[in-house]
């Protein structure tokens, strides 16, 4: 019986053996590419930021002045309060609530519009991204390309060869 599981165990070996020196024989191309890198250094994503901005700016501004004036009139209220009358308060105090209230949404939905427009240029991005990096995958013949990792060697880094072809593709 020891006989035949030794044997058993050794045609098991020799098979794994068998079929692992081919696989070893083809390397195993394998590259890493860091999403965040490309966002913060691709000529691309610089382009989507900085037509974000442009395009946000003003209404940016405005809710910047509308927040001031509300807490200016806030302020003048406080100082104002002792010598109004009951009446009068309360008017002023409904009238800066409703104010507010207006800014608050406003800002949302700045944040909300803002929000959409970074993923709509991301995505655009990220696809373009995508493109090339597939085509460096079919011209280095690698055979997996991964976006995200807990842990990646740098000699499997080639986030650069992307950025490269980014910043060069129009």
């Amino acid at each position: 019986m020891k006989y035949f599981s030794r044997q058993l165990g050794l045609g098991f070996v020799l098979g794994f053996l068998a079929f692992a020196f081919p696989a070893q024989a083809q390397e195993f191309r394998l590259g890493y590419v860091n999403l965040d890198r490309i966002i913060r250094e691709a000529v691309p994503a610089k382009n989507a930021q900085a037509k974000l901005e442009q395009e946000f700016s003003r209404r940016e501004k405005e809710l910047q002045e509308l927040g001031v004036s509300i807490k200016s009139a806030a302020e003048k209220l406080e100082r104002e309060a002792p010598t109004l009358s009951e009446g009068q308060r309360t008017s002023r105090q409904k009238q800066l609530v409703e104010q507010d209230r207006d800014f608050q949404r406003k800002r949302r939905e700045f944040q909300e519009d803002l929000n959409a427009r970074r993923n709509e240029e991301l995505q655009q991005v990220f696809e373009r991204a995508n493109r090339v990096v597939k085509q460096l995958a079919d011209a280095e013949k690698y055979d997996l390309i991964l976006q995200e990792a807990v842990y990646v060697n740098p000699k499997h880094d080639i986030t650069d060869k992307v950025i490269k072809a980014l910043n060069t593709a129009k």
